[in-house]
C-alpha cells in the first residue's frame, strides 16, 4: 500500500515566484520563495527559484529535463520544503518552458550566442553547486530529470560538494560520454528511477554505480519519464513519493 504526499502550489499556474525584494539568507533566516540570478562558470547569467526554509536544513539542487525550465518543480519543491529541504530549481541553458514558466537562462544563452547542448548545461549545474554549497555551508543533494539526470550522475561522481544524487529517467543522452562508465566512479548514495518502460536502460546505468548505497525504484504502474512522475496530475505519483521519501530520510 502506498501513501501519497500532498502537493501545494507555490505560485499561480502562469506566474513564477516574484523577484523582489532581494533576500539575503545570511541576513534573515526566515522562509521565502524567490527568483534569483547568478553567474554560470562562463559568466552567463542564470535564473533559479530558491525555496528556502532554514539555513541549517539540507539543500537540494533541482535540474529540469530537455525543453523545459525550473517550472518543472513548482509543485515538487514545495513538498520537499514540507519534508525539511531547501530547494534551488534551476533554469539550465538547454531548455524551454513548462507550467507557464519560460527558461530565462536559455534565453540569455541564445542572446549571447552561447552553446545550448546538454553538455553545455553541465557548467550551469556545477556553478549552482559551488554557489549553494557555500551559501548553506554544507554539501548539496543533486537531483536531475531526463538529460539532466545523466548530468547529475556524472557531476556527482566528480564533485566533492555533492553528498547524494537522485536521477529520474537517466540514459545515454550525452554525446561522447558514457554515463554507465561514469557511474563506475560514483561512490555516493544514489537513487535512480524512471517509467516502467525505461527500467531496463536505467538498470544498465544503476548496475555500474560503485556505491553500495543505491536504490533503483520501478513503479508498479506505468509511471512517467522524468521528475514530472511526482506531479499530482500523474496517477502513479504516490508510489514515487514513498520511494523518494525513503531515500531522502
Amino acid at each position: 500500500m502506498f501513501v501519497g504526499v500532498g502537493l501545494a502550489s507555490c505560485a499561480s499556474d502562469n506566474e513564477p515566484p516574484t523577484e523582489d525584494p532581494v533576500v539575503d539568507v545570511k541576513d534573515t533566516d526566515t522562509a521565502f520563495i524567490k527568483t534569483v540570478t547568478f553567474d554560470s562558470e562562463d559568466g552567463l547569467e542564470m535564473t533559479a527559484d530558491q525555496y528556502h526554509i532554514k539555513l541549517d536544513k539540507p539543500v537540494i539542487i533541482l535540474c529540469h529535463q530537455a525543453g523545459w525550465s525550473r517550472g518543472e518543480y513548482k509543485e515538487i519543491a514545495v513538498t520537499l520544503n514540507e519534508l525539511g529541504f531547501n530547494c534551488i530549481a534551476l533554469d539550465q541553458r538547454s531548455g524551454g518552458s513548462v507550467n507557464g514558466i519560460s527558461n530565462q537562462t536559455a534565453a540569455n544563452a541564445r542572446a549571447e550566442g552561447k552553446g545550448q547542448t546538454f553538455l553545455d548545461a553541465e557548467q550551469d549545474i556545477r556553478a549552482a553547486i559551488t554557489k549553494y554549497a557555500a551559501e548553506y555551508n554544507k554539501n548539496v543533494i543533486l537531483w536531475g530529470s531526463s538529460y539532466s539526470s545523466s548530468l547529475a550522475l556524472k557531476v556527482a561522481a566528480e564533485n566533492d560538494k555533492v553528498d547524494k544524487v537522485l536521477s529520474f529517467s537517466p540514459g545515454e543522452y550525452l554525446p561522447g560520454v558514457s554515463v554507465a562508465n561514469t557511474a563506475k566512479d560514483l561512490d555516493k548514495p544514489a537513487f535512480l528511477t524512471s517509467s516502467k518502460s525505461e527500467a531496463g536502460q536505467t538498470k544498465a546505468i544503476f548496475d555500474n554505480i560503485k556505491s553500495t548505497d543505491k536504490t533503483q525504484f520501478v513503479p508498479n504502474g506505468a509511471g512517467r519519464h522524468g521528475s514530472s512522475a511526482l506531479w499530482t496530475s500523474e496517477g502513479d505519483n504516490a508510489e514515487y513519493w514513498v520511494a523518494v521519501k525513503a531515500f531522502l530520510n
